[in-house]
């Protein structure tokens, strides 16, 4: 049974509209099908979307920190932000 939705979930789409590497939205993660299918998928669909898109944001996030932890820096690092002066 599906549960039914009162308010209509909303596009992540967040304006960046690049693709990477593997075929999915550098801004919401999704992919070509996901992205032009939108307005057709049921809410329950969405939502499953939506959760596909958090496992592949962080899987790209963990990506990149793994990079950056590998590779050295000419600078000094303090804390996540670097100074501005």
């Amino acid at each position: 049974m599906e549960q039914i939705e009162i308010f209509e979930i909303p596009s992540p789409c967040r304006g960046i509209c690049e693709v990477n590497n593997r075929g999915y939205c550098k801004g919401c993660f999704r992919s070509r099908e996901e992205r032009f299918h939108w307005h057709a998928l049921s809410e329950q669909q969405k939502r499953k979307v939506i959760e596909l898109c958090a496992q592949r944001q962080k899987r790209v996030m963990a990506a990149k920190k793994r990079c950056s932890d590998t590779q050295p820096t000419d600078r000094p690092q303090h804390g996540d932000q670097e100074d501005l002066f």
